[in-house]
């Protein structure tokens, strides 16, 4: 039975990338709080899959032990690429290792799901880009930390080749490391074939080491201005809520049960 204090939705655990820079853990608190206040009586936790504690085999194990039956995990990453593919599976997999049995829905990463590139992870990057560059721009570049994984770069193009459909203006991907162009060469390449306002989307969920050497290359190649990371937006919180249902119902959005 379920003990009476328990709510009957389950736990939600957001499971970020992590990184030195604190500004990131606190990004990812500040969406935990968001999403937690989306939707009052919902129990949210944040978790780390480095440099931060806690990781989500522990949280997880905590659920488990105060007799959650269930728990949705929200991965906190805009590609499906190594950190989803085999940190993800290998944390839930430890978390049912020798203690109380928990079932995890493992929900899509917020970037495109079945190249589909969703709606509000749109309105959030325009959104962003409206209060870095509210004078407007004639060229985007879509700065994205980058992988070695071809599909996951794929899916980085699709959601540069939608930002650019609904601005009416080409856009271009740049990657702050494991692939090229880098930003600094994507702004000159855009102002080299006549575009004068080259603004930058940050393709980021939090601050940190890979968005401040955006800023930097972006701004020396001149870059008219360069979003903030998504962090907390509204648009944000409300994929990370839509995702949780979608794994609740099983349907689209959902990843493994365990």
């Amino acid at each position: 039975m379920r003990p009476a204090q328990l709510s009957p939705d389950p736990p939600v655990v957001l499971v970020a990338h992590g990184s030195r820079d604190p500004r990131a853990a606190e990004a990812t608190r500040a969406l935990a709080r968001a999403v937690a206040a989306a939707r009052p009586g919902s129990t949210v936790r944040p978790s780390w899959l480095d440099h931060t504690e806690p990781g989500p085999t522990g949280v997880l194990r905590d659920f488990a032990a105060a007799g959650h039956p269930r728990a949705v995990l929200v991965p906190l990453l805009l590609t499906a690429a190594y950190h989803r593919k085999v940190d993800i599976p290998a944390a839930v997999a430890a978390a049912g290792a020798g203690g109380p049995l928990i079932d995890v829905r493992v929900t899509d990463v917020l970037g495109p799901a079945d190249g589909t590139v969703d709606v509000g992870l749109l309105a959030g990057l325009r959104r962003r880009l409206a209060e870095a560059a509210p004078a407007g721009y004639d060229a985007l570049v879509l700065a994205a930390a980058g992988t070695r994984d071809p599909r996951a770069r794929g899916s980085v193009g699709r959601v540069a080749a939608a930002l650019g459909a609904e601005s009416g203006v080409p856009c271009h991907v740049s990657y702050a490391s494991a692939a090229s162009p880098e930003a600094g060469v994507a702004v000159a390449k855009l102002r080299a074939s006549g575009a004068r306002r080259v603004a930058v989307a940050a393709y980021f969920l939090a601050p940190g080491r890979f968005h401040d050497a955006v800023v930097t290359t972006a701004g020396a190649a001149g870059a008219v201005a360069v979003a903030g990371p998504l962090a907390d937006l509204p648009e944000l919180t409300d994929l990370v809520l839509r995702r949780v249902d979608a794994a609740t119902r099983g349907g689209a959005g959902a990843g493994q049960l365990r």
